[in-house]
């Protein structure tokens, strides 16, 4: 039986370079519309933030997996200690970092929270997928939300009073949203009578609240087919009054729960609304038929936010075989290979268990490097509207474009990395007795919900690189043709920064070639190739931030007297860059060359030839 004790590791100073050093965080405190925050508070925050990480979410993880979630008398039971664990969360405020002022928060930048966020979904992702989804069903009322609706639901669900969840997947539909069946009936009281099953919903209930408010697709009667006619409703699962008080049961139902590979402690919940006729819901904004754009707000931060599990997940996979790696004493060096009398070395020392360290710590450092610009872009966008329009515009494009990227680079990669996780432990990675095994199951499900990555992969190739005339695109490759024009003779980088050349201009002949066969009337290649394009261009963007990183570092070498702690923190930036440059971004030059072949066997192939059975 797996022992409840911390395993989540993190690297603050990690954290607090790509922070405050890379992308100056620090510049967005104070600007509005965000919070006069300042640096040390700042830090402070990621300290505490870890600190609770690791004596409370961290041990509760393996609990949470092991005994997971039940139904008893038709609500979701929690595993044990998960409830004490939200209150403490909201006691201590950690969740009010980004919220609104107005609403109590600290009003801090995005790029600030994913910080946080990204400890707090280490340690526990099951966990902490109860706080947002509820956190997200707040932002969108906020966002999208009457006066009335935002007084009567916000301050209770920021508080972590009421929970929150978003339910779209139908089992007729999956993601084909289009295809929803629940429905929408008018009462003579505005409200409407809501009606229909949901599959797959996250936190879809819980024992920490009174109430769980929900957000649910559904289509008024006479409401056009499609995703056009489809309106968002605010559906609690006890009613809340006018003045805010809790009213009746609101025949909402939890069916069923999931039985699932991983996040064991997350509930993951058929819901049944209406069963008795007595569900009642409220128009997001008292609007029709903008379900979809509504919840499209919601599904992007949702999106970002599987970015971050991946990148959380990834980090304390890498950082807990590399603790690992240093202890495990196996074979002797290879430089004694032939010496039985060989003391035996740590397997830190054998080049391939380096190799694959160095291959999680490049993906992990660039992941989070791309996620951290995303957030960065966002912040300025809004610190920048209605002051300058056109460079906020430009922020705004970036977010549109780099979205598809966080969702989808950082999904695949956890699960990349976790595996190496284990395969760095060996045999002892695959068992209950260290805590990679649960990280690599936990982490699938990323690359599918909100979202799976082929749909990611659509929406950038089918969307995202044309928006604006193709403008977003061409800006971020501007951005990084930038960087190698400056760095591409930099004395210890300078051949890796020419490699990532080599992969933006292989990369913006594929765009090319993308765009010939959506006029060509090839469109059949597009979808056959889009996962693959999307990978190359997130290498390209990934290797970009990886050697900006190391070029800094590099600079701060310079004032790092030897045997400081940050010598080996700034060289190890160096490291990662260059392996990534040299190991991994010829990959995507491949990948151009593989996508200009054109194969299409895979289309070319008969349903009857794929197996005989």
């Amino acid at each position: 039986m797996t022992q409840a004790i911390n395993r989540y590791k993190a690297d603050l100073r990690e954290l607090d370079f790509v922070l405050f050093e890379q992308f100056r965080v620090q510049e967005l405190f104070g600007r509005k519309p965000y919070g006069d925050l300042d640096i040390e508070t700042a830090r402070e925050m990621l300290k505490s933030t870890y600190e609770f990480a690791k004596t409370v979410l961290g041990p509760l993880n393996p609990v949470g997996d092991r005994v997971g979630c039940h139904l008893e008398n038709g609500r979701v039971v929690t595993p044990p200690g998960f409830k004490e664990a939200w209150t403490q969360l909201h006691e201590l405020g950690i969740k009010l970092l980004g919220v609104p002022a107005e609403w109590g928060g600290l009003d801090a930048p995005q790029s600030m929270v994913v910080g946080t966020e990204e400890l707090l979904s280490g340690a526990n992702t099951a966990f902490n997928m109860y706080p947002g989804l509820a956190f997200g069903a707040a932002e969108l009322i906020a966002m999208c939300g009457t006066e009335a609706q935002k007084k009567r639901y916000l301050d209770k669900i920021f508080h972590g009073h009421w929970g929150g969840t978003m339910c779209l997947t139908e089992s007729q539909a999956g993601s084909d949203v289009g295809m929803v069946a629940s429905k929408a009936t008018r009462n003579a009281d505005g409200s409407f009578a809501i009606s229909g099953t949901k599959i797959y919903i996250s936190s879809g209930d819980q024992d920490f609240t009174e109430n769980v408010v929900h957000l649910v697709l559904a289509r008024i009667e006479g409401a056009p087919p499609g995703t056009k006619g489809l309106s968002l409703f605010i559906v609690p699962r006890v009613r809340v009054g006018e003045d805010g008080a809790l009213g009746e049961d609101n025949d909402v139902q939890v069916a069923s729960l999931e039985h699932k590979m991983g996040i064991k402690g997350s509930s993951t919940c058929v819901l049944s609304f209406g069963e008795n006729g007595h569900c009642h819901g409220e128009l997001v904004g008292g609007i029709e038929n903008l379900g979809m754009p509504q919840m499209f707000k919601m599904m992007n931060g949702a999106r970002i936010g599987v970015g971050l599990q991946g990148v959380a997940l990834a980090s304390t996979a890498y950082l807990n075989a590399l603790e690992y790696a240093k202890d495990r004493k196996q074979g002797a060096s290879i430089t004694r290979w032939k010496d039985p009398t060989a003391p035996r070395a740590s397997i830190l020392e054998h080049a391939d268990v380096r190799r694959m360290l160095l291959e999680m710590k490049a993906k992990v450092e660039g992941a989070r490097a791309l996620l951290v610009k995303l957030a960065q872009h966002d912040d300025w966008a809004k610190v920048l509207h209605g002051v300058d329009e056109e460079k906020a515009a430009y922020h705004h494009g970036q977010v549109e474009l780099l979205t598809p990227l966080v969702k989808a680079y950082s999904s695949d990669q956890a699960f990349r990395v976790c595996e190496l996780a284990i395969q760095t432990y060996g045999g002892a990675g695959y068992t209950a007795d260290y805590p990679v095994e649960q990280y690599c199951r936990d982490s699938k499900i990323f690359s599918i919900y909100e979202g799976t990555n082929h749909i990611q992969a659509m929406d950038l190739v089918g969307r995202k690189l044309g928006q604006n005339g193709g403008q977003h695109t061409q800006q971020l490759q501007q951005d990084i043709m930038e960087f190698v024009a400056a760095n591409s003779a930099h004395p210890t980088l300078g051949t890796s920064v020419k490699i990532l050349g080599e992969a933006l201009e292989a990369m913006g002949g594929t765009v090319m070639r993308l765009l010939g066969w959506f006029q060509g009337g090839q469109i059949q290649m597009v979808p056959l190739v889009a996962n693959r394009f999307l990978e190359m261009m997130s290498e390209v963007v990934v290797a970009w931030l990886l050697l900006d990183a190391a070029r800094l570092a590099d600079e701060k070498l310079a004032g790092v007297a030897e045997g400081h702690p940050d010598r080996a923190f700034y060289e190890g930036k160096r490291h990662a860059a260059v392996f990534f440059a040299r190991n991994v971004l010829p990959g995507a030059i491949h990948k151009a060359t593989i996508l200009s072949d054109a194969d299409d066997s895979a289309l070319e192939i008969s349903d009857a030839a794929f197996a005989s059975v």
